[in-house]
């Protein structure tokens, strides 16, 4: 979950104003500048920390609840009971018996070993599944009281609501600051590697930001692609930047679910039926989810999605909820003609130069902006 935080900067006042392609080095790393102005960065977009997604706005902080988490939660405990009391004798007596003795001795020190074993395999059960469900229970009640950051695009502004405030704020949308952040310090297993993005806005020499830890550089870029093509009416549901397995139907929610299951059971069918898939694996498909309980984490989740629906929309503040309210489309917001003439550049070079880092594509474009302004 990305974690909000104000933090006090010294930086001259040109770096918190930079421009997109605009690298901003520091000890460990550097800092790369996706916006303002929010220039395409042509790489397909991924939002897991989007939330809700409609017509008018767009919720970021948290995604929905994943069934994987319950599975964890309910399937790891299960599965390590098991295991302890079933499997890990089984094996004790395959390696009597490979040692060559007989059967009573080997079912006897099997029986043994059973009734030694399993109560510690309860006990670590037990305390997993309460471990589990701890955490559950903090993230889940912190997900039901964050009030998520809001993208509005028929305005084309954002909604900040910092720590220890009581009223939001409204930042425009081309004045968002956005950044990726590539970092690198050395540890005893070697050069280790970290990424993140985030999005802001200063108030004098305050940021406020959201940031997040990614497993790389381009699926730092694609998070915010998810967020920059959401508000230029490039990205329109969450289907597209979420479900990429492709197991939501046209009519489905789009959040994980007891339809998902289904959906993922009639694929694995048809795809044993076609030969794409063997019919061991799916054995091992069913195992799986035999052991994480079959659907329960599935309904599990459709309750949690249902209650922090509920409980999220009382937390909003008035202002807030008016400000998300529909606007009749002649009041719409339209881009800036520098945005759009910026964004048609970035379209035309990558295309004469698909292999460029996009960073590179910003930073030169906004060069010759520059120097067309200083001609002028």
């Amino acid at each position: 979950m990305p974690n909000e935080r104000d933090i006090s900067t010294g930086r001259p006042l040109l770096e918190q104003q930079a421009k997109a392609g605009e690298v901003e080095p520091f000890p460990s790393g550097s800092i790369t500048y996706l916006a303002p102005l929010p220039l395409p960065t042509l790489i397909p977009p991924y939002g897991p920390h989007i939330g809700d997604l409609n017509d008018r706005y767009l919720d970021f902080g948290f995604g929905s609840p994943q069934v994987f988490a319950w599975q964890v939660i309910l399937g790891g405990p299960l599965s390590g009971a098991v295991m302890t009391a079933f499997l890990f004798p089984a094996i004790i007596g395959c390696i009597g018996l490979m040692f060559g003795y007989d059967f009573t001795y080997t079912w006897e020190l099997v029986v043994d070993f059973f009734y030694v074993i399993y109560p510690y395999g309860n006990f670590a059960a037990f305390l997993s599944l309460t471990i589990g469900l701890a955490v559950w229970h903090h993230n889940h009640e912190k997900r039901a009281h964050i009030i998520p950051t809001r993208f509005n695009r028929q305005r084309r502004e954002v909604c900040f609501m910092p720590k220890d405030t009581t009223e939001p704020v409204f930042v425009p949308w081309e004045s968002l600051s956005a950044w990726i952040i590539e970092a690198q310090g050395a540890t005893q297993y070697g050069i280790h590697r970290q990424y993140g993005m985030g999005i802001g806005f200063y108030q004098g020499e305050t940021l406020t930001s959201l940031e997040f830890q990614c497993a790389g550089l381009p699926l730092a870029i694609s998070h915010w692609e998810a967020i920059r093509g959401y508000m230029e009416y490039e990205v329109n549901d969450l289907k597209s930047i979420q479900d990429l397995q492709d197991l939501q139907g046209p009519d489905d929610p789009p959040h994980e679910g007891l339809h998902t299951f289904r959906n993922a059971r009639v694929r694995m069918h048809q795809q044993i039926r076609e030969g794409t898939r063997t019919r061991l694996s799916g054995f091992f498909w069913y195992l799986y989810h035999v052991m994480t309980l079959w659907t329960i984490p599935n309904h599990l989740v459709e309750w949690e999605v249902r209650r922090l629906e509920r409980i999220g929309k009382q937390a909003l503040p008035d202002a807030m909820r008016k400000w998300s309210e529909p606007l009749p489309e002649d009041q719409w917001a339209k881009p800036s003609e520098e945005l759009l003439r910026l964004s048609e550049q970035v379209r035309q070079m990558q295309k004469r130069q698909p292999h460029r880092p996009i960073t590179e594509i910003f930073a030169e474009v906004q060069r010759t902006a520059s120097n067309g302004k200083r001609r002028a």
